[in-house]
């Protein structure tokens, strides 16, 4: 937004006024005019530019040459890379159709593109993994992938012992605290009989950290899933079948590993290479540890606070590098959520199961309405509400718009004593004063 304020400093200067502008974000523009009978002044300095990034102020000034009429403009520009405060993830109803992540013009407009520049042009190799090979530069990062979600649930077991954690009995909502929230948001069974109040009991770790399970594919360039393969085909988590896809070999999940490109015949159909001339494969131990889960009458809470504190740590670094290592092997290996349900199918097309029971099913005929995933698909973060002070008072329902939401994980890992990554702080909320009382609240602006 830009501002211009004209004055002339002879009506305001010999009155003795002056102009106070008020701060906006984005950019703001200032120019004047003086007169030398005035304003006799023997060098004068112009702020070209006012950066905030990261919690940084840059300050940049260039000395201009005196001038009998002066006009030079003064920028002030503001950005941050965070902003102070964000609103709140959208809850999308049932009956709605999840959006997709590109529009279908930007998409038909990329498409017409690569057509106009591929005309006449010689057909290009078909990169991996689209001709049947693996990533080799993304194995080790699938290897961590698969490990860091393995170190998240194992802290979470130990973090569950000290950090209290509610679930409701008849919805999906969780809240992380001594007690549960007072809000009435619950939309579960005969809710309108206890007017949206929850009714708490203990969460689980799958509370916490949603399980995504989708079908695992012996080869994801092989034929699409029947109906009638429902029952017969495994299910695992989506993050591990994604893991498997980009090189993490399971011996309990099979699946095939070219050592030569495809031959492609059409548009969907293509033979495998012959490999009878290369060598037999030699079985190679995995590229890096894997890990495993610890049974649950196994765990043992932490010994004291120093542990808790290094466990929320360790747990928040595993849950960020396990969401930042999916997303860049999402953009290799396609995945694909139904529009309509939480459906998630790890593959360049989904599966032909007609089992979709979301809104208006019978009009689809149970068959999913497939489209590209993204990373709050693969790995939901199941927001909750951000309680300021664990030791100090209770959420309040009144005063429900000033408390801020974060994912489940964050907020046990805050609670427990780690610090609060920045990606966070905007839908938390931590610069809100919350009022004292119902009466304060209604005095603010």
């Amino acid at each position: 937004m830009v501002s211009r304020v004209d004055f002339n400093s002879k009506n305001y200067l010999s009155h003795g006024k002056s102009v106070c502008l008020p701060p906006r974000m984005g950019s703001s523009m200032l120019s004047y005019h003086s007169r030398a009978d005035f304003l006799k002044l023997n060098s004068l300095t112009s702020l070209s530019s006012f950066q905030h990034r990261n919690g940084k102020l840059k300050l940049q000034s260039k000395p201009i040459a005196p001038s009998r009429r002066l006009h030079q403009p003064c920028a002030l520009v503001i950005r941050c890379d965070h902003p102070q405060n964000a609103d709140l993830p959208r809850y999308y109803s049932k009956k709605e159709k999840k959006p997709f992540p590109v529009p279908i013009v930007e998409l038909r407009r990329a498409a017409r593109e690569r057509f106009k520049k591929s005309r006449g042009q010689p057909k290009k190799p078909v990169p991996p993994p689209k001709n049947g090979l693996i990533v080799k530069s993304l194995v080790p990062l699938a290897y961590d992938v698969f490990n860091e979600r393995i170190t998240l649930i194992n802290n979470l077991k130990k973090l569950l012992k000290v950090v209290k954690v509610h679930a409701c009995r008849y919805c999906n909502e969780i809240h992380v605290g001594p007690i549960g929230h007072p809000f009435k948001s619950c939309r579960g069974h005969r809710a309108s009989i206890r007017k949206g109040l929850h009714e708490w009991t203990y969460a689980t770790v799958e509370d916490v950290f949603v399980p995504v399970d989708s079908y695992h594919l012996y080869d994801r360039l092989g034929k699409r899933i029947r109906h009638d393969e429902r029952f017969s085909i495994p299910r695992l988590p989506a993050v591990v079948e994604l893991c498997v896809q980009a090189g993490v070999d399971l011996p309990e999940f099979p699946t095939k590993r070219r050592r030569k490109p495809i031959i492609r015949i059409g548009k969907s159909e293509f033979v495998d290479a012959d490999e009878s001339e290369l060598p037999d494969p030699v079985p190679e131990p995995p590229l890096k540890p894997i890990l495993t889960e610890i049974p649950d009458t196994e765990i043992v809470a932490p010994r004291d606070e120093e542990e808790t504190i290094q466990l929320a740590e360790e747990a928040l670094e595993a849950w960020e590098q396990m969401r930042r290592g999916a997303k860049k092997l999402m953009r290799m290996y396609p995945v694909r959520v139904c529009g309509y349900c939480p459906e998630v199918h790890v593959g360049p097309s989904g599966h032909k199961a007609q089992n979709c029971g979301a809104h208006k099913h019978q009009q689809r005929n149970g068959q999913h309405g497939w489209q590209s995933a993204v990373l709050d698909d693969l790995i939901p973060p199941r927001y909750v509400w951000h309680v300021p002070d664990v030791n100090g008072p209770p959420l309040q329902r009144e005063l429900r718009s000033f408390y801020g939401q974060a994912p489940a994980v964050v907020e046990i890992c805050v609670q427990a004593g780690a610090d609060v990554p920045d990606q966070y702080k905007p839908t938390m909320r931590l610069d809100i004063g919350i009022p004292t009382s119902l009466r304060e609240a209604e005095m603010v602006v």
